[in-house]
């Protein structure tokens, strides 16, 4: 008779079959969680989230564009210095800043790290493609929506701080002064164009990862579809029309920048 072993009380067992290496030792909880499917779903649900929280702010934050110029300062000037100014003088100055800066670069590149792995995993979990054109829209869609509009995503993340943030892209960018470099870079039509087509590809995919993450996390209930939908629609929408308006009223003249309205001092960063 086969004996059953079974681990001492008190320890738990591996998560996936290759937590256990040679010689004995254990890999981490996390790293052994990490190694499964499930596992990369929680960390593509959480650094989800972080990112979802982190857009819905920048865009409310950006805001402020529409608000001028207040006590002799465009506003979103103004905030875009409190920014570097956070827990100032609990911290040094921009600490908290590259703090956030820090844990936002760490869940990117997990994000992306978890989302090409599932890609590996699902290859080879499924190596013959649907066969039937209504197999793959119903089936297959969202992922490879996901996927392509997350390729869109990252580039143009790069594209937007080489743009507004290190002046690459932005003709006479001139640091600390956010709404002049707004008003120089999408009064450029191709560059307008690009924001708008990009933050499309944004809204799809917060959308889908919206709707997703909470199956990701199980906390999926046929009951409360409804209310997933409805929570998906809305962060999308509000995050599109709200990042969208910055180039189209750029190019309407409503964000156009006065050199005589203000007077700024060089900031550092």
């Amino acid at each position: 008779m086969a004996q059953t072993i079974t681990p001492r009380s008190g320890r738990r067992g591996p998560v996936s079959g290759t937590a256990v290496k040679k010689g004995g030792k254990r890999k981490p909880f996390l790293l052994d969680l990490y190694s499964t499917a499930v596992g990369k779903k929680y960390v593509m649900a959480i650094t989800g989230v972080i990112g979802i929280g982190f857009v819905i702010s920048h865009m409310i934050g950006n805001l402020k564009i529409y608000l001028g110029v207040v006590d002799g300062e465009y506003d979103v000037d103004v905030y875009g210095e409190y920014l570097r100014d956070i827990l100032v003088p609990i911290l040094p100055r921009t600490y908290f800043l590259w703090i956030m800066r820090l844990v936002l670069i760490g869940a990117l590149v997990l994000h992306v790290h978890a989302a090409y792995s599932l890609t590996v995993l699902n290859r080879k979990a499924r190596p013959v493609k649907y066969q039937s054109a209504r197999e793959y829209q119903v089936a297959n869609f969202a992922s490879r929506t996901m996927r392509w509009t997350g390729i869109i995503v990252l580039l143009f993340l790069f594209w937007h701080l080489a743009d507004f943030t290190w002046g690459w892209f932005n003709p006479g960018y001139e640091r600390g002064m956010v709404y002049r470099n707004v008003d120089a870079s999408l009064s450029r039509i191709p560059v307008a164009i690009l924001y708008v087509v990009a933050n499309i590809a944004l809204g799809i995919h917060l959308f889908h990862g919206t709707w997703s993450l909470f199956q990701s996390m199980g906390w999926s209930n046929p009951r409360f579809n409804r209310w997933r939908r409805h929570l998906a629609t809305a962060i999308a929408t509000a995050v599109v029309v709200g990042n969208v308006s910055f180039p189209i009223m750029t190019l309407a003249g409503v964000i156009e920048f006065d050199p005589d309205a203000v007077t700024h001092e060089e900031v550092g960063e």
